[in-house]
């Protein structure tokens, strides 16, 4: 017997979480993740679910219900397989999903950890507050990070640092630095222009307002429709790539049902490095 890979496995358990409530069909026909005044994406929606055996039937959950659920499938997928990667990308590592919104635990990390003073300045001064708006407001949904090694361990196989060297590398427990924000992962169930620019803006945020590092800056979506994936997959400077909860699927999806327009979109989406498929990240995120 065959063994099955391991992302494989962990894709079939990422579609499968997201069966029991996420991905359903109403009592019209029309799936969760589908714009039901858009024949294309109700037509696409219909085929990717139907490779993924969706037999729910249920109303449409709110889009904030879909959204957390969604958001808790993703990181568990990520946890599950870059996990596994420590052979490859080593260290001490800490996936989590951002409950609540949380706009301050950005300043946990330590590119973004002068955000908190900014933050506390802000509050007690409107003028500065309305000055600076949102600009510095980060809030991804899910968080990879790392956190700082100890001396033993990098001096392990010899001497590498002493307390005259590397005294400010953040890599280094010893110079009291706090753990280092690796990937922002934001998690869009459906994408409309409004949650394509929210996406922008906080990758564009993480650019603008780090002091060190840049993090991976990703996108995960269930969008069935590619003119729609194109609104933010399109382009470079601020999201790394944009991941699709199910390319195979959309991809066989387009050519079936003969949407030319679409298999053309997603094509050009493809080939310029701008989608991948969900098994791809934890690949990339050990780079």
């Amino acid at each position: 017997m065959s063994v099955e890979a391991l992302f494989l496995s962990e894709r079939k358990k990422f579609h499968a979480s997201l069966l029991e409530s996420t991905l359903t069909i109403d009592k019209n026909g029309i799936h969760s993740n589908a714009d039901k005044d858009s024949r294309v994406s109700r037509e696409i929606a219909k085929h990717i679910a139907a490779q993924l055996c969706v037999e729910v039937m249920s109303e449409r959950a709110a889009a904030q219900t879909s959204g957390s659920n969604f958001e808790g499938a993703c990181a568990s997928f990520v946890r599950n397989t870059f996990g596994q990667l420590d052979h490859i990308r080593p260290g001490d590592w800490l996936i989590q999903q951002v409950g609540g919104r949380n706009r301050r635990l950005i300043a946990n990390f330590d590119q973004y950890a002068h955000l908190a003073a900014l933050d506390r300045a802000a509050k007690g001064n409107r003028e500065l507050a309305a000055a600076l708006g949102n600009d510095y407001t980060i809030t991804p949904d899910i968080i990879v990070s790392r956190s700082p090694i100890d001396d033993q361990f990098i001096n392990s196989s010899s001497l590498i640092v002493d307390s005259s060297t590397a005294q400010q590398a953040s890599l280094r427990s010893s110079n009291g630095g706090l753990p280092i924000l690796h990937a922002s992962i934001s998690c869009k169930w459906t994408l409309r222009s409004d949650r394509a620019q929210n996406a922008r803006s906080e990758a564009l945020n993480l650019i603008r307002n780090r002091k060190g590092r840049l993090p991976h800056a990703v996108v995960v979506t269930a969008e069935p429709s590619p003119s729609r994936i194109a609104s933010i997959a399109l382009g470079t400077g601020d999201i790394d790539c944009t991941y699709h909860f199910a390319l195979n699927e959309l991809k066989l999806a387009v050519e079936d049902l003969d949407f030319p327009d679409a298999k053309e979109m997603l094509d050009i989406l493809i080939e310029g490095k701008r989608l991948r498929d969900i098994s791809d990240l934890p690949l990339d995120l050990a780079v």
